[in-house]
């Protein structure tokens, strides 16, 4: 018994030491991706700093250290076995009775830890940078300020320009309709210093080819009596589309949020298809780097066996870019609503722990 706790935490210790090295060399190399990549897009933009940039960059990497995760506990564990090999442990303890199970259990209970406290600790942490850096770029880069909404349980807000320079905010309930439809609905109007002008309060107002159809309201100047308006058409350049992809994307909101937001987003009418293809995304997550050691496992008891060090590493690449490519195909597709939210998001694990346990059984069974 002591025996296997010993060999359990050793062979633990390896799998994490070696999945911290990879994992730190491909964030090394994606924060420098991201970092040029910012830099071209600034080149033609005036008043953005390199220290900007930098904040940027730092504020997008841990979005883009979830990605790469599932990659680096595939390499980091096919490393660590490959060591364990190279030094005959490997060989030691499967001479010694250890089952290939025995000896993966580890790595497998390390990696489904790592993903529980990645999707629970670290995902709301990144989210929280993600949003932070989605408002950088949209500031400095895209330099698209002039429009925002956002919506909550008091309804939908929404801030755009006017033909003189002001602003005006909408508020109002969306009711289903074929164009977006909003009831009780205030418009706060604003001049170019941002100073109050008037408001109007009216019935409904209706989004109809880069119009809002106001129907019924009253206006308010300052001071002055309300005054009826039975119809206003205000120029927008919102489209019920534009609305919808504006909402707040799934990748700035947290784990813990998004259960709460999806329903307030069916509540109020709005599409919650990406959110919750992004929650249940995040729910597989642990399981999906469980799969990505078993995966690992079969190609180093393939190297053991037949002493390839090259077709570890090509294996090992094909594996990276399979997953990679069908997460994004079957990811699209359930976007798209063509397949169902659980099995386009639950597809790439499943896919790989059926993988990896039918190559280990072959492999170790015959």
């Amino acid at each position: 018994m002591l025996l296997a706790k010993t060999l359990s935490a050793y062979i633990a210790r390896q799998f994490f030491a070696w999945f911290c090295g990879v994992y730190g060399a491909m964030l090394s190399i994606s924060f420098l991706i991201d970092y040029i990549e910012l830099l071209r897009r600034a080149s033609t933009k005036n008043g953005v700093t390199l220290g900007v940039l930098l904040e940027m960059a730092a504020l997008k990497l841990p979005h883009t250290a979830q990605e790469v995760m599932p990659f680096a506990v595939l390499f980091g564990t096919m490393l660590a076995f490959w060591r364990l090999t190279r030094n005959n442990e490997l060989v030691v303890a499967r001479a010694a009775g250890v089952s290939v199970w025995q000896f993966l259990t580890p790595a497998v209970l390390v990696a489904l830890l790592t993903g529980i406290v990645a999707v629970t600790i670290f995902n709301p942490a990144a989210s929280q940078m993600e949003a932070t850096y989605e408002q950088l770029d949209a500031r400095f880069l895209k330099q698209s300020s002039e429009q925002q909404l956002a919506l909550s349980n008091s309804g939908l807000w929404l801030r755009q320009s006017d033909s003189s320079g002001g602003q005006v905010v909408i508020h109002g309930n969306k009711m289903v309709a074929p164009e977006l439809l909003l009831t009780q609905v205030t418009l706060f109007f604003f001049n170019s210093e941002h100073q109050y002008r008037s408001r109007i309060e009216a019935s409904s107002a209706q989004l109809d080819n880069g119009y809002w159809i106001i129907d019924n309201g009253k206006r308010w100047e300052s001071g002055d009596q309300p005054e009826p308006v039975p119809q206003l058409r205000l120029a927008t350049k919102f489209t019920t589309h534009r609305i919808e992809e504006s909402l707040a994307s799934p990748d700035t909101m947290s784990f813990w949020a998004l259960p709460g937001f999806i329903s307030l987003l069916e509540q109020s009418g709005f599409s919650a298809q990406r959110h919750r293809l992004q929650f249940n995304i995040l729910l597989a997550r642990p399981f999906l780097f469980c799969a990505m050691v078993l995966v690992a496992a079969t190609f180093s008891l393939r190297m053991q066996r037949r002493g390839g060090a090259t077709l570890m590493i090509m294996g090992g690449v094909a594996a990276g870019f399979t997953l990679y490519f069908v997460s994004n195909i079957v990811f699209a597709l359930g976007l798209s609503a063509k397949l169902p939210v659980l099995l386009a998001a639950w597809t790439p694990t499943g896919v790989s722990l059926i993988f990896g346990v039918s190559m280990l059984l072959h492999l170790e069974d015959g």
